[in-house]
Parts: structure tokens; C-alpha cells; sequence
């Protein structure tokens, strides 16, 4: 629906954030509740499906594949205020917009995603987009990502990744295996040298992907260095100064992609909704606010111990839908989300690792029967043309809820 400027308005739910998780609650609402009764509150013009990001900057996907106007996503049924939320008054049920604007609201979801911090790095936001520096988290920024790879011609690529939850916590070392696959079938290879700067103490957070990815290092000569983490960039020295414990370490580099720091927006950080970390304050597993119970949270603003990605939204989406009808009945809220999320490991031009796990528990959830460690084609297939139909056509309109009904009949011994 075509955006609203307003000075007051109400509505039974306000939704904050128009990305996925924030246009799979609306539209399941708006459906049920009828038009006008849900607001999306969302500044950006764009639509973008991030995920596919790291197939633009491989060269793999065409970057147009990834936009939309966000006024094609929005719920037919659902009100767009093309602001943002500034401030919240929840014991007022109550918020104001960036416009100065207030809606009042009857319930609350907070899917307001993740802000990245581009000035956290020192020098990092001068430096992108030029002389080899980049990063997929960023629209523009994806696209320069292809072009320095395949203007490369040796010398030291570097990969970066912060000490903090990101989104899709995969995607820095995606860029990498394919640049790595990229530079061996440019006959590049020997003239390449390849690291990965991990901030975190692991390379992946489930022990049966973190072993199969630390084969793929060993077997492709690719330098993994851990609790690394990047604090500036020295763009006129081609340098990167990381922090290693007490430690600084200088390294010098032809091609930097770096993965920013991002933490919870200012709007919820600064609000009663947060926690201490700053993000929404919920039940990991109802997703109901623990002081405001008209309040819910989904996807990457939510402070949940799990993984920050689109097949977790997907997850997330029923329970906060079958809660908030709850609520709404006056009702306990009593459905669950267990921690399921997915990341989907590029490791080269043509293969994937499909990592499916609960993050609650620590164990994978896989939905296929077969192992889904091992690099495969078609698992690769599924990520560059099935996963961005599924979430264009199923996911932000509400009804695309997570492979959990899949699993049960290709995998029964994994539901």
C-alpha cells in the first residue's frame, strides 16, 4: 500500500521495521484484522533480500534480483508510514516517529532488525568501495565486491569478522570460499594468499559445520587466525590493525572485505523495551515482551540467543503470530520457538553446506535425509533459485513458516 504521512494515528498493531520479519507479521494480521487496522512503520524506499547479497558480490546473482520497492512488498491491507520510529513511551502504549509524529497502538512488534555500525572501525567507512575494500552487508558496496574480485591478480585477500552477533553469522567466510574457488579457476591461485580474521573463538558456532568448514580451510590453504578482531583500516598503507587480546596486529592486504559491527537499533536501545544488551527485551521462546505484554519481537532487534537470519524470522513468524492472537484472546501465550535457524554455507561457485540447528540446543535440525555437511550442487541450487522465491512469494507474505512441516516427512527422525 502507497505510504501515509500522518501527525496522530492508531492502530490495533503497529509493526516496527518493514523487513521480513516485520511484513510476515503484518501481513498475517492485516489479513485477519482487515485494512487499516496494522502500520508498518519503515524509512527505507527499497526492499532488499540480503541473503542474496553474497551472491552478488560473487558474481553469481544479478544485484537488480534483490531489490523491490518496499511499496510492492507492503501488505495490500496494511498502512505504510514511510518513517522511522524514533522514541518509545510503552506504558502509553505509545510511540513516536523521526517526523515527530505519535501512533498509538493496541500491540506492538518490534521487528526492527539490526543497525550497522559503519563508524565503529576507524577509517573503515572512507575506505569502502575502492582499492579492494568491501563488504556484502552493504547494497552498493556488494556490487564493488565482484568487480575487485575479478579485477584481482594476486597478492592478499583478507576476511573479516567481529567479536559480536551479526547478521548471518555465515556470510563472512561465504565471501571468502567463493573468492578462494574464484582465484583457483583464474589460475590465481598460487599467486593468492587467503585469511580469515574471526573475531569469535570458533569458526562456526555448531561443532558438526564447524568441523566440515575447518576441513574446507585446511584443504584449500586458507589461513584462519581466531579472536582477531578488526579495530581500523589504513586505507593509504593498505593496512588492517586488529586486536588480538592484548595484542595489536597489523596486517597488510590487496583485497579487505570486512564485516561491520551492527547491534541493536538506537530507537530500541535508548527505550524501556531493551535489555542490557540493547535489544528488545522478550521470552526467547514466546517472543512476548517480559515487562509489556502487548509487546513482541522477531528477527535480528530480538534478544534472542540464535542465530540472526532469515530462516530464524520464518521460525520466529508463527509463534509471534499464534502468541499475539493469544494475547489477544486474553489467552496465555504457549507456543514456543525452539532456537531453529539455518545458514546456508557457500563454499564455492557451485557448492553449499545447508546448516540447519537449533541454536538453543546446539544440535543440527536438518531437513533433508542426507547430510547436509557435505558440499553439494543441488543444496547450492536451492539457495540461488529456490530460497528467493520462497522468501519473495511465501515468507513476507506470511506464509512461508520454516521447514519444521518438511523435516517431519523427508526427515522424520530429525522433527
Amino acid at each position: 500500500m502507497a505510504s501515509t504521512s500522518i501527525r496522530q494515528k492508531h492502530f490495533k498493531v503497529a509493526v516496527v521495521g518493514g523487513g521480513a520479519g516485520g511484513l510476515a507479521i503484518a501481513s498475517h494480521f492485516s489479513e485477519k484484522l482487515g485494512k487499516g487496522a496494522v502500520g508498518v512503520i519503515e524509512p527505507s524506499t527499497n526492499h532488499y533480500y540480503q541473503p542474496g547479497w553474497t551472491l552478488v558480490g560473487g558474481d553469481l546473482m544479478d544485484f537488480n534480483k534483490t531489490v523491490r520497492r518496499t511499496s510492492d512488498v507492503m501488505p495490500i491491507n496494511a498502512e505504510w508510514v514511510h518513517d522511522a520510529a524514533a522514541t518509545f513511551a510503552p506504558e502509553a502504549n505509545s510511540l513516536t516517529t523521526a517526523k515527530g509524529d505519535t501512533i498509538t497502538y493496541d500491540y506492538l512488534v518490534l521487528a526492527a532488525g539490526f543497525q550497522i555500525n559503519w563508524d565503529a572501525i576507524k577509517g573503515l567507512k572512507d575506505a569502502l568501495g575502492k582499492n579492494g575494500v568491501t563488504s556484502n552487508y552493504h547494497a552498493d558496496h556488494c556490487k564493488y565486491t565482484a568487480k575487485a574480485m575479478n579485477e584481482f591478480a594476486g597478492g592478499h585477500a583478507v576476511f573479516t569478522q567481529p567479536n559480536m552477533p551479526i547478521k548471518c553469522a555465515g556470510a563472512p567466510q561465504k565471501v571468502m570460499y567463493i573468492f578462494e574457488d574464484t582465484m583457483r579457476r583464474n589460475g590465481l591461485r598460487d599467486k593468492t594468499t587467503v585469511t580469515f580474521m574471526q573475531g569469535m573463538p570458533s569458526i562456526f558456532a555448531i561443532q558438526k559445520y564447524a568441523k566440515a568448514l575447518t576441513e574446507q580451510c585446511q584443504e584449500r590453504d586458507i589461513n584462519v587466525n581466531f579472536r582477531h578482531v578488526l579495530t581500523e583500516v589504513k586505507a593509504d598503507t593498505k593496512e588492517a590493525v586488529f586486536k588480538a587480546g592484548e595484542k595489536e596486529v597489523t596486517v597488510k592486504y590487496d583485497f579487505l572485505h570486512v564485516t561491520p559491527q551492527m547491534g541493536a537499533p538506537d530507537c530500541i536501545r535508548n527505550s524501556p523495551l531493551a535489555a542490557e544488551n540493547g535489544m528488545a527485551n522478550v521470552d526467547k521462546e514466546t517472543m512476548q515482551h517480559l515487562t509489556f505484554p502487548n509487546v513482541f519481537a522477531i528477527g535480528d532487534c530480538a534478544n534472542l540467543p540464535t542465530s540472526k537470519t532469515a530462516a530464524a524470522v520464518a521460525a520466529e513468524a508463527p509463534v509471534v503470530k499464534a502468541n499475539m492472537e493469544a494475547v489477544m484472546r486474553q489467552a496465555n501465550p504457549t507456543a514456543k520457538y525452539d532456537g531453529y535457524a539455518s545458514c546456508p554455507l557457500v563454499i564455492s561457485r557451485d557448492r553449499l553446506i545447508l546448516a540447519e540447528f537449533s541454536a538453543y540446543t546446539g544440535q543440527p535440525m536438518e531437513t533433508l535425509f542426507l547430510d547436509q555437511s557435505i558440499p553439494r550442487e543441488s543444496l547450492f541450487f536451492l539457495k540461488a533459485e529456490v530460497m528467493p522465491d520462497l522468501y519473495w512469494d511465501a515468507l513476507l507474505k506470511g506464509h512461508w513458516n520454516g521447514p519444521s512441516n518438511v523435516r517431519k516427512i523427508l526427515n522424520p527422525f530429525n522433527a
